[in-house]
């Protein structure tokens, strides 16, 4: 079979990040002449481009390869390729329990995809953990072999993957948003996360490779960017710009056609004043701050190698409002991290209550091997753990039932999506205060008469119910 006639699909699993680097491969396959598919079941040759950030993110990658699997024998599909953060964990493993996989690209490899396709033999770059393991649908990934660090490290920079504004993408958001990677890899140390060990050492983007690409994001008319890598607010350093970010938002504003500016993920001792200052007087940067805090205990805090406490997190909080009115702040907190105590739970539930984010996000904490906090002692029930993020996100739904309710009546600016994800017979929007995929919506029941809006406009809605998460309105 000729390539023009292969037929390729995609499962794409994780993060916005994980998504553009699928998109980079589809691009590259586009390019060769394969054509893509979305039906696994005419698909000749499936990618699975896998998450392998915690517990939850392992068991579903597993249970899609598997399921995945299935179609070389149901379906069409010939070959099974597996990409993406489980192969730089297990890819020994992976190839030992399931041998229906074909090839295997780790995250610094995606330009290999089209020889993966091709059937080409990829050498092996990641060496083997402690020996094979089961690996099944049930399996609670437990028993995976402890990788030594020198083993998932990427010391060789030149090795390391870096995609450019030549290099092709096929989009798979609606033709009006688009994630924009600007860096890659990270250099913190924080106890609990593996992405370093995965991703290599943090990477910047050149500012005029990221214009370019976002010049031409905007010519294919995405009206709404939205700026993604490990920690947005590092950009640029290890290119020695000063307020990278801050200097790439201020040239991004001054694209034609776009008209929605967002970034995610920056690090909490990063967000300078001028950053916020460029976010308050750029018309076009959304008002909105995702400040993973992860928690407010100064002593939890410095086991998870971050730093700070309660205090200087309510401070950034309180400058940033300062500085942006209306601003709306987004984080994220961890509960049941190794040695945290009722005592440091309550600073957190203590500090949401007093700050009351508009956004908010809550993970229980899982040993993750190959990290330093899997190391550490006092670890904290499981059931401790989900009963205190059951608590905090009780007290948040509160807070954003009244945040909420304050916005009945009003008249705002929104982004029309299409259909509503629940119903064909409502339509669905987003405010500049909701980034896409991670927050709520606003769900559309009236349009008055003798509009005929279509998804990628910018309507103006009026909010006439108001929930914990989602907003009703009708489009006057």
């Amino acid at each position: 079979m000729s390539k023009k006639q292969l037929r390729i699909g995609f499962v794409s699993l994780g993060c916005p990040k994980n998504l553009v680097d699928s998109e980079v491969m589809m691009g590259l396959l586009a390019r060769h002449g394969y054509e893509l598919t979305p039906d696994r079941e005419q698909a000749d040759v499936i990618v699975v481009n896998t998450c392998g950030f915690i517990d939850a993110a392992k068991q579903e990658s597993i249970d899609t390869i598997l399921e995945m699997a299935q179609y070389k024998g149901a379906g069409s599909c010939k070959k099974l390729i597996v990409t993406g953060c489980l192969v730089e964990r297990y890819r020994q493993e992976l190839r030992a329990e399931i041998p229906e996989i074909d090839a295997m690209l780790g995250t610094n490899e995606i330009e290999q995809i089209v020889a993966a396709s091709q059937g080409i033999p990829i050498p092996d770059r990641t060496p083997a953990g402690n020996g094979p393991v089961a690996l099944n649908s049930r399996s609670s990934l437990k028993q995976l072999p402890v990788i030594p660090a020198q083993a998932l490290a990427v010391d060789d920079f030149k090795s390391l993957y870096l995609y450019d504004d030549r290099t092709p993408r096929l989009l798979t958001t609606p033709r009006f948003s688009a994630y924009l990677k600007i860096a890659e890899g990270c250099d913190h140390i924080c106890s609990f996360c593996i992405i370093p060990k995965l991703r290599g050492r943090f990477r910047s983007r050149p500012i005029d490779s990221i214009l370019r690409e976002a010049e031409n994001l905007a010519a294919q008319g995405v009206r709404e960017l939205t700026l993604v890598s490990q920690d947005t607010t590092h950009y640029g350093e290890d290119l020695g710009i000063k307020d990278g970010l801050a200097q790439l938002l201020k040239r991004l504003a001054r694209i034609d056609g776009l008209r929605w500016i967002r970034f995610l993920y920056c690090y909490p001792s990063h967000v300078t004043d001028r950053l916020l200052d460029v976010v308050a007087s750029e018309e076009k940067i959304c008002k909105y701050l995702d400040i993973p805090f992860q928690h407010a205990s100064a002593s939890v805090l410095k086991a998870m190698l971050r730093g700070g406490s309660r205090k200087s997190l309510q401070q950034l909080v309180e400058r940033a409002r300062r500085a942006i009115p209306n601003v709306t702040l987004r984080t994220t907190f961890i509960t049941g991290f190794p040695g945290e105590t009722e005592e440091d739970f309550q600073e957190v539930m203590d500090l949401c209550r007093e700050v009351e984010f508009d956004r908010l996000g809550v993970f229980t904490y899982s040993d993750e091997e190959g990290v330093t906090a899997n190391n550490l002692p006092e670890k904290v029930d499981e059931k401790i753990s989900n009963a205190r993020r059951a608590r905090l996100m009780r007290q948040q739904a509160k807070i954003l039932k009244r945040k909420n309710g304050l916005l009945l009546g009003r008249r705002m600016a929104a982004l029309l999506e299409g259909a509503s994800e629940e119903s064909d017979l409502l339509l669905q929007a987003r405010l500049e205060s909701q980034a896409p995929e991670i927050d709520g919506c606003v769900l559309i029941n009236d349009i008055a008469e003798g509009r005929n809006p279509q998804p990628g406009d910018f309507v103006t809605i009026e909010i006439t119910e108001a929930y914990e998460y989602d907003l009703v309105g009708k489009i006057v």
